[in-house]
């Protein structure tokens, strides 16, 4: 009966596992773990210590003209985009999930493409559409008999305000994707007695979706707000000024790394606020579900003008945010004879994909080394250090690339005056001056985008299956090759795809630790837009956007199924 029991409760494998010494290599997974936790820790590390002991301190001459200015534009931009994005993201997943009109099949997913499209891309085209010389305008000038600007006012899209449109417009997906899913889980028994109490739709949704919504929405709110720090291309080329273009201006331009490493700082003081915010809203909430028995979202069906008008909401950020763009781009690279599908967009194209595979190669090991070292009873230490080293998805690209050059740089340097003094050989810049300093700053910026997908593959394998391993005398490393890495496949891809296509797109990093004369399509679309010249690079920008549709499939794909038992039915 006791063998019985232990054989159902898995008792007996626990034990025996938990008796193993040192020797069965668990040890050797753990001390694996801090020291790769630690080095892809060390570029946030190198920002504090640089920032607190500059060789030239000029912070009280940054505090006392540029800073403040810094701060109170980033504040201004956050605040934009985090109401634009609240509000286009939650009322579009509410509609979808809750709501049956004209078009939802085709919106529940659709709603999530401007996720592929670069914030600077869309700045580019906007620009190109709305400026004086563009088409817009032109339009205007023809139809009204204006001559001149005096003769009318128009918006300036290189503004702050356009900033914030630009960046919502392609920001607002990930607050779309938490709250739909957020949505689709709640207990239709709730939403339907709120309905009983004379709640309408919109009632519905302030008084009882979005309390119980609420730390979904403010998860896809913080994510879109890191990815506004992060932004430079847009605010560059609106010159709009943040802590981001602060950190390029000092450092590239005053030539102050010690500077540049002091603004980073206070930039990840906004990280860390976000990051507190978001803990904070959350905090001694608990949400359950009050049956096992879950029946589909019906949806409240929306009739005549009332469902004309949620189909036009959901259809206006789409167009705006992928399809007008999108458009343009294929229509300069495909018909227009200024665009460039030359022998220099191919090597950059091989460049970045070349650059996206090797990220998504390294950051997909890493990830497996310090999940597995995790599950492998991992004390707190072990799980702290691992948190740390996924904070790097929070650190704008922009600052992490001060953090990356500095301790390589060092290393560069203390091994060149080494050999020039024993050997009288210089090996110049070895790590930072390469493409090593890239694929690290992309292992250390995306490191917990693989890590979140190989824990949830992880965490689907039973423990009795690897309990079951180990007392057929497997050892930690043979368990994981024979037993976990065939069950957790397609976590694996699916980290490495998230990877690979972040890579793609990321620019700021890019632009500071890229080697000399050497390009990817962000740089290149980056170079070629900035000098005016948009129809040039349109094959290339088309190409970053189209690598970006593959995830956000399958992203759509997972929020639909994220309530058990839904039907997809035909609208």
């Amino acid at each position: 009966m006791t063998a019985g029991a232990d054989a159902f409760t898995g008792a007996g494998p626990a034990r025996e596992l938990a008796a193993a010494g040192p020797g069965d290599g668990r040890r050797r997974w753990h001390v694996a773990a801090l020291l790769v936790a630690g080095f892809v820790a060390l570029p946030v590390l190198a920002i504090a210590w640089m920032a607190l002991f500059p060789k030239e301190n000029i912070w009280p001459h940054l505090a006392s003209t540029v800073l403040p200015g810094y701060v109170l534009t980033t504040l201004a931009l956050m605040l934009g985009v985090g109401i634009g994005t609240f509000a286009i993201g939650t009322g579009t997943a509410w509609l979808v999930a809750m709501c049956r009109f004209p078009g939802r099949r085709l919106f529940e997913w659709t709603l999530l493409l401007p996720l592929a499209m670069p914030g600077y891309l869309i700045a580019y085209v906007y620009t190109d559409l709305l400026e004086y010389a563009g088409p817009v305008q032109g339009l205007l000038r023809e139809m009204f008999g204006w001559s001149s600007r005096r003769d009318y006012w128009f918006p300036d899209i290189r503004s702050l305000g356009g900033a914030i449109a630009m960046l919502t417009l392609v920001l607002y997906p990930y607050v779309y994707a938490l709250a739909r899913a957020s949505f689709l889980e709640q207990s239709i028994c709730v939403l339907e007695v709120s309905r009983t109490l004379g709640r309408g739709t919109w009632r519905a949704l302030l008084d009882v979706g979005l309390p119980l919504a609420r730390p979904a929405i403010v998860v896809g709110v913080t994510l879109a707000l890191m990815e506004c720090l992060n932004d430079f291309g847009t605010i560059d080329f609106f010159a709009v000024r943040t802590l981001t273009a602060g950190v390029f201006d000092v450092w590239l331009r005053m030539g102050n790394a010690g500077g540049a490493a002091q603004i980073a700082l206070v930039m990840l003081g906004f990280v860390v606020l976000l990051i507190w915010a978001e803990r904070r809203s959350r905090a001694r909430q608990r949400f359950h579900h009050t049956s096992s028995k879950l029946r589909p979202i019906e949806g409240l069906p929306l009739r005549g003008g009332k469902g004309w008008a949620a189909a036009a909401a959901c259809a206006l950020p789409v167009l705006l945010g992928f399809v007008l763009p999108a458009g343009v781009l294929a229509k300069y690279a495909f018909f227009s004879g200024s665009a460039e599908w030359s022998h220099d967009f191919f090597r950059h194209a091989l460049n970045s994909l070349g650059l996206a595979t090797a990220a998504a190669v390294v950051a997909v090991a890493i990830a497996t080394l310090l999940a597995y070292a995790a599950r492998q009873r991992a004390g707190g230490v072990v799980r702290g250090a691992i948190r740390l080293a996924s904070v790097g998805y929070a650190v704008p690209g922009a600052v992490l690339a001060i953090g990356v050059l500095i301790p390589l740089a060092a290393f560069d340097n203390a091994l060149d005056a080494f050999l020039r003094q024993t050997l009288g050989v210089s090996t110049g810049l070895l790590l930072s001056g390469t493409v090593t300093a890239l694929i690290f700053a992309y292992t250390v910026r995306f490191l917990a985008v693989s890590l979140g997908a190989v824990e949830a593959g992880l965490g689907r394998v039973t423990p009795s299956m690897e309990m079951a391993a180990r007392t057929l005398g497997h050892s930690p490393s043979a368990t994981l090759r024979r037993l976990h890495l065939p069950m957790i496949r397609g976590s694996l891809l699916t980290g490495g795809l998230l990877v690979f296509v972040d890579t793609m797109k990321e620019l700021p990093a890019t632009l500071v630790l890229r080697p000399f004369n050497f390009d990817t399509l962000a740089t290149y679309v980056y170079q070629y837009a900035s000098d005016e010249r948009l129809e040039a690079c349109a094959p290339a920008a088309l190409a970053i956007v189209v690598a970006g549709i593959l995830p956000v499939l399958l992203l759509a794909r997972s929020v639909g199924t994220a309530r058990p038992g839904t039907r997809r039915d035909a609208d």
